[in-house]
């Protein structure tokens, strides 16, 4: 008989964009439970060991967060395997460093350092806009936040501009064709570019066009969609492709110089 929810979790399971070596053990950690799904966030101890190189191993991850040196979105966090998501803040305020978690262009996790008043604000979307108990209107965030007495403009899918520090909602930016955002999931995890045109499809899910600073158009669901700034103006800064996503030769031309002949 099944006693509760499973406790561990298997190297080979574990999500690909951890980037855990096949062979380096049978166990990975398992996220606790948190604000961001186990599919879709690195536990603290994989960002301050294997990403931040901080720790040499569990033990000192431990002690680490023990002393209460790690914040994450302001609040510090002891819990060694505390699922940090997309868009968190991670503050380690003795040496003055910002880090904001977000994807490269190929779809996997990178820390990303930020300056001090980067590191103030976060974007949330909008997952759920709705009337709560005595008709108070609060909007649910995609890292479970929930905020109360909204802007009345905001809904479903918008993004949120929310201060850490008052925990309120700095400015806000609407689900509309022009403005850019990143992808979030499915194949074109971590692309970011403007929304070109909106689908809507009855019985299925509705589709969002989307149009990088190269020129390549793809498509994908509104559910991973992510509107990151108003117009062609990031409201963040982003990693150093700035989520353009290469072709192999492209990649192949950057690491080696010049294309290889044809023929040889």
């Amino acid at each position: 008989m099944v006693r509760g929810p499973k406790k561990h979790l298997k190297r080979l399971n574990a999500p690909k964009h951890w980037m855990l070596d096949k062979l380096g053990g049978i166990f990975a950690p398992k996220p606790s439970a948190g604000p961001h799904k186990t599919r879709e966030c690195l536990p603290l101890i994989l960002l301050l060991r294997n990403r931040l190189k901080y720790a040499l191993n569990g033990k000192e991850v431990t002690s680490i967060l023990m002393n209460r040196l790690v914040e994450v979105d302001g609040k510090v966090k002891t819990d060694k395997t505390y699922p940090v998501g997309f868009m968190d803040v991670i503050t380690i305020p003795k040496t003055d460093e910002h880090f904001r978690l977000i994807y490269d262009a190929k779809g996997r996790f990178t820390v990303h350092r930020i300056s001090k008043e980067e590191a103030a604000y976060k974007l949330c979307k909008v997952r759920r806009a709705q009337f709560g108990k005595g008709g108070v209107p609060h909007i649910v965030t995609h890292d479970g936040r929930t905020i109360r007495y909204p802007d009345p403009d905001v809904k479903e899918n918008d993004t949120v501009m929310f201060d850490l520090e008052t925990g309120k909602m700095r400015d806000f930016v609407k689900f509309d064709v022009g403005n850019l955002c990143m992808v979030t999931g499915g194949h074109n995890n971590g692309r970011v570019g403007t929304i070109v045109h909106k689908e809507k499809h009855k019985g299925s899910f509705d589709i969002v066009q989307v149009k990088d600073a190269a020129g390549h158009t793809f498509a994908t669901r509104v559910s991973n969609v992510f509107v990151i700034g108003k117009g062609d103006k990031a409201l963040i800064s982003l990693p150093k492709t700035k989520g353009i996503r290469a072709t192999i030769l492209e990649e192949q031309q950057a690491r080696y110089g010049a294309p290889l002949m044809e023929g040889h």
